[in-house]
């Protein structure tokens, strides 16, 4: 039985640090301050200068491809999308935690801060669907009624998928409130916060 390696450490840490860098949420100096709170969790079996360099160049890379962008990106839909169910009282979060359940305690907390009584419903994606989606495996969406009836949540899907649908993405979704609502083709181009 073999062990946990440096290469496999490195491999995982530099996939990560890709996702960091092309997810479009964080600055270079936050994706620096959150990689030396990785490197001091992890044991020795990376090489933090390394390490480092590889973010910065990483940055680079991806400063260079924005230049190519078109003026509008499927991102800055998907946050047209976004802005405009919030307005329709739908509590709509980019990159909410990184699992389900955090995406859920996020939406908690954003009704607790805002005021529930501005809202009918939720929707979210978290970061292991950023991760997807970075990797150009879609997005998939998160959504439901604030008091978990079926019938509503359910509404509330057919409302993010309209919304969704208005910003020019074709959504897969059963209809049902059990499945997630998916934009397979999404192409993931978010700018970086400077």
């Amino acid at each position: 039985m073999s062990g946990y390696t440096a290469k496999q450490a490195e491999e995982d840490t530099l996939s990560m640090l890709k996702v960091w860098v092309w997810s479009g949420f964080r600055s270079e100096s936050e994706a620096a301050d959150m990689l030396e709170d990785h490197l001091s969790e992890e044991d020795a079996l990376t090489d933090p200068d390394a390490i480092r360099k590889a973010l910065a160049a990483e940055f680079k890379t991806k400063a260079a491809a924005e230049k190519s962008w078109p003026k509008e990106t499927d991102c800055d839909r998907l946050d047209r999308a976004f802005d405009a169910l919030m307005a329709a009282g739908i509590c709509a979060l980019h990159n909410a935690g990184y699992t389900q359940s955090d995406g859920h305690a996020d939406v908690a907390q954003e009704l607790h801060d805002q005021g529930r009584e501005k809202f009918h419903g939720y929707c979210f994606y978290h970061g292991q669907d950023v991760e997807r989606a970075v990797h150009g495996d879609g997005l998939l969406i998160a959504f439901g009624d604030l008091d978990d009836d079926q019938a509503r949540s359910e509404a509330v899907g057919r409302e993010v998928c309209a919304a969704l649908n208005a910003a020019g993405f074709a959504t897969v979704w059963d209809g049902t409130h059990k499945t997630r609502i998916d934009i397979p083709k999404i192409v993931w181009r978010r700018r970086s916060p400077q």
